[in-house]
């Protein structure tokens, strides 16, 4: 059972978003918040696209990423904070539409660590979207305590 220990998680998210540089410059916007999910899109534009035209992996990679962290983020107190301790992707088609929407959510609750998912879909026009991605990742909690001895 998922189980948020932050009943501000929606808010506080949003003002996480707002200082996600990267994801930003990326052009990828968060659609749908949840406890223990989210969602997003990202417009294909060439500069997202290898040599081939494919979105670059690393991009499908990084959406991934993204969505599953904040996946966690939902559910951990409002004053902890979540990073990958682990992530693995794998591809099966190449993105080649013309936007991904991407899916994060959290399959196994832990009080430090979360296991989470993502799922990549590249989307062409009015055809139904194809998994292109398919991510396993590792979220680790980590305390406001925890923070102030790294610093």
């Amino acid at each position: 059972m998922i189980k948020t220990y932050n009943p501000e998680f929606e808010q506080d998210i949003r003002e996480k978003l707002q200082r996600q540089g990267f994801m930003k410059l990326l052009g990828f916007h968060v659609t749908k918040i949840a406890a223990g999910s989210i969602e997003g899109e990202l417009t294909l534009e060439p500069h997202h696209r290898q040599h081939k035209g494919f979105a670059h992996g690393g991009l499908i990679a990084t959406l991934a990423d993204i969505v599953a962290g904040f996946a966690a983020v939902s559910l951990v107190p409002k004053d902890h904070h979540v990073v990958t301790a682990e992530i693995k992707v794998s591809y099966f088609h190449p993105g080649v539409g013309d936007k991904l929407l991407v899916k994060g959510y959290v399959i196994k609750q832990g009080r430090k660590l979360n296991f989470c998912e993502a799922e990549v879909y590249d989307v062409r026009g009015a055809a139904e979207p194809l998994l292109i991605a398919k991510a396993s990742a590792t979220m680790a909690t980590i305390t406001p305590e925890e923070i102030a001895r790294r610093v």
